[in-house]
């Protein structure tokens, strides 16, 4: 199993709304990222919308490339898109930015 951590930057004039909007993620999209791979997924947001996010999966790019073929996904992207900063048009899950693992205690 892999380990993928990466950082987003959400808008801080919109993080009290991401965080209730994450309280509500449809039933549809958490079957999608289930059935797609993504397991002991986290998001966590600091006070200036710096968003770090983790998971754990056999192939993160095949993971990546099932959810961007999941119709629930690209409704769900667009939903979200306005809550973030610099992606450039991108939708959010194409402006994740990868960190690297430096050390893990296993």
């Amino acid at each position: 199993m892999r380990r993928v951590a990466f950082i987003l930057k959400v808008k801080e004039d919109r993080i009290e709304e991401y965080k209730k909007r994450h309280k509500e993620v449809w039933p549809e999209m958490l079957d999608a990222l289930r059935e797609t791979g993504w397991h002991n997924y986290s998001l966590f947001l600091r006070d200036d919308g710096l968003l770090f996010g983790y998971l754990e999966t056999e192939d993160f790019e095949r993971a990546v490339a099932g959810m961007a073929q999941k119709d629930i996904n690209a409704k769900w992207q667009v939903q979200m898109a306005s809550f973030f900063e610099g992606l450039d048009d991108r939708p959010p899950d194409q402006g994740l930015l990868q960190l690297e693992e430096v050390f893990h205690l296993d």
